[in-house]
């Protein structure tokens, strides 16, 4: 059977799916206005040959793709770079969660409870020996008393002198959650 160039018939044969709204035109002279040139770029990829997808690959990582990579892959792979390039990349919040859950996976742990995320511009508050006590969620940590920590164990520990489970001290672990639940419902 010969190959087909038809877009709408790589779905079927393992290619990248066409993308919604653009139809099969991948010609770069007919650009749609709305369009970014992040968007053009990618949508190129599609027209490439696989060695010059390669060629790409080598330009941007300056290594070979790995062995055994398809085609499909290689142009999601530069088209999330390309994205990232354009747009940034994750936040550090997220890298090191990621970073977090493929530790866990290596261990190969069977069941891992990554907690409760906690998403910034929230405000914890704890009352400690008559103290009300505020911690900001930050990006890259939390705030307390105009200083910033990359844990809430340490906030813990300097709040009560004592070594504390942070998440567990401020309430924000799934065992807190359904004991607060439990309550409410009683």
């Amino acid at each position: 059977m010969l190959p087909t160039h038809d877009t709408s018939a790589r779905q079927h044969t393992g290619g990248p799916t066409p993308v919604p709204g653009r139809g099969g035109n991948r010609n770069p002279q007919v650009r749609r206005p709305e369009l970014s040139n992040v968007e053009v770029e990618i949508a190129s990829l599609l027209d490439r040959s696989t060695q010059e997808l390669r060629l790409a690959w080598r330009k941007l990582h300056r290594t070979e793709p790995p062995l055994g990579i398809s085609r499909d892959l290689l142009i999601r792979s530069l088209a999330y770079d390309l994205q990232q390039r354009a747009h940034g990349g994750p936040n550090f919040r997220l890298r090191r969660r990621l970073q977090t859950l493929a530790a866990a996976s290596e261990k190969s742990a069977l069941s891992f409870d990554p907690g409760v995320a906690l998403k910034t511009g929230t405000t914890l508050v704890r009352q400690w020996r008559g103290h009300t006590h505020a911690i900001l969620v930050r990006e890259d940590g939390f705030e307390y008393e105009g200083e910033r920590y990359r844990s809430l164990t340490v906030i813990a520990e300097r709040i009560t002198g004592a070594h504390w489970s942070g998440p567990r001290f401020f309430g924000v672990t799934k065992r807190a959650r359904s004991s607060v639940l439990a309550e409410a419902r009683a």
